[in-house]
């Protein structure tokens, strides 16, 4: 018979681990866990049933090949590519999105959006936190970044923010700074479109590994613990919304949410037969099932030529070979989840945002390649000018906000800072962006120092 004082231990620190850990899925970040949510989970009242797509370009885009074409301007600025029109009338893209013209009207661009940093690591800090980096060059923020921050003001339970560079469990300059080590997440590494995908193999990152063994224990744990519970009636000394996580944890609905063999092979096909189009299937699963933040990171294309991110400068490869190799299956994966989103009514509770740490230089620098040898076409790290898209929200889309000069060197006609997307985002989920933590020192820290909601987006 097992011992009432060991089971309510083995409780209490099944309980501390839901605190400790969410999961990543090969680019994508679950928040929570597809947990039910709390009735209140945060300071200002009620949750509101909203969630939230990041699709994170790591590397940052090129606005001038991307969302903000320049045509008009001198060739060493225009570059190789032509605009083409859209749904929506003088909202032109790329030549290689034309699947987006095709959805324009359920999305909004935001052109005018710019910040001071220049590096990855700061530049993500900045725009993740709404706070200037200390140090800019260190690869995890000094300052909580959206991930965690929602994660404490809706339900308490540990989101954030994944990335592959050197194990570490946060986007190249996230991270929960003063929010704690119990935002960081165990690391789910797969991809979707596998043959054999099903629920992803689980392990956990290092400063979690004493906590749980492997995959197969943290199954075997849940399923034990769901048994003895029950048996015992021990789930009533568990609070509501730590009940309820563990419900989700071990209930077939969160199982099949990651069994992307349930949506149809044409839904599939619409997403593109990838990892980027399986990834962005499934971050619509997730929130479809529950989740309220998931963060899917788009390196790595998997096509013959094309760098890790989209850091194109000219040494790390020739922009334009890598933007027609990545391109096509960018333009797939985002339009599918938009339209997707839009078709199973979605469009009020979900917003998507796509979104890179910066722009890239207006004028095209030219280097030798060093794999190619030879002279070749890139563009660098550019803070001043960036673009954005959002979809979604029960918002105003089909719109462009904002414009930048005329070699899109710099945001001209209604500048926006990182601040107002991110105070936008946090009023949508219902977080108060005043709300203060104390940082290491004690000292109270608004969410954000500043930033409006974007007007033109309500």
């Amino acid at each position: 018979m097992n011992d009432p004082a060991n089971l309510m231990q083995a409780t209490l620190s099944r309980r501390s681990f839901l605190q400790s850990g969410f999961l990543t899925l090969g680019g994508l970040g679950l928040a929570d866990l597809l947990r039910l949510r709390a009735e209140a989970a945060s300071n200002s009242g009620s949750t509101p049933d909203t969630s939230v797509i990041l699709i994170w370009l790591q590397g940052g885009p090129s606005h001038m090949e991307t969302y903000d074409m320049k045509p008009e301007a001198p060739v060493e600025y225009r570059g190789e590519f032509n605009p083409i029109h859209t749904n929506v009338p003088g909202m032109d893209l790329c030549e290689y999105l034309p699947l987006h013209a095709k959805v324009a009207d359920r999305f909004t661009l935001i052109r005018s959006i710019s910040h001071g940093f220049a590096n990855h690591a700061g530049g993500a800090g900045r725009f993740l936190s709404g706070r200037d980096p200390l140090r800019p060059l260190e690869r995890t923020s000094q300052f909580p970044t959206i991930g965690p921050i929602v994660s404490r003001m809706r339900d308490h339970v540990n989101i954030g923010i994944p990335n592959y560079i050197g194990n570490q469990p946060n986007v190249y300059g996230g991270g929960s700074a003063y929010l704690g080590e119990s935002a960081l997440p165990f690391v789910v590494g797969s991809d979707p479109n596998a043959k054999n995908y099903r629920v992803p193999n689980i392990t956990l990152d290092d400063k979690l590994k004493d906590r749980l063994d492997d995959r197969v224990t943290l199954l075997a744990s849940f399923d034990n613990m769901r048994r003895d519970l029950d048996q015992n009636g021990s789930l009533q000394s568990i609070d509501k919304f730590n009940s309820r996580a563990l419900d989700m944890l071990t209930s077939d609905k969160s199982r099949d949410a990651f069994d992307i063999t349930q949506e149809s092979e044409a839904t599939r096909d619409k997403y593109g037969r990838h990892k980027w189009g399986q990834r962005a299937l499934l971050a619509r699963r997730l929130v479809e099932a529950g989740s309220s933040f998931v963060t899917m990171q788009m390196q790595n294309p998997g096509v013959k030529g094309c760098a890790g991110n989209w850091d194109i400068h000219a040494v790390n490869g020739h922009l334009y070979d890598d933007l027609r190799g990545r391109l096509p299956i960018f333009d797939r994966a985002v339009s599918a989840l938009i339209e997707d989103i839009y078709e199973r009514g979605l469009d009020d509770k979900v917003m998507v945002i796509v979104s890179g740490e910066f722009g890239r230089t207006p004028r095209i620098n030219p280097q030798k390649g060093t794999r190619s040898k030879v002279m070749q076409p890139g563009r660098d790290h550019w803070p001043g000018a960036m673009s954005v898209l959002v979809s979604g929200g029960g918002m105003q889309m089909g719109q462009v906000i904002g414009s930048t000069t005329a070699n899109g060197a710099y945001a001209k006609d209604n500048k926006l800072d990182p601040n107002d997307l991110l105070s936008t985002v946090y009023r949508y989920l219902g977080i108060d962006q005043n709300h203060e933590f104390l940082d290491h020192s004690g000292r109270p820290m608004p969410i954000l120092p500043s930033g409006k909601p974007i007007v033109e987006l309500s």
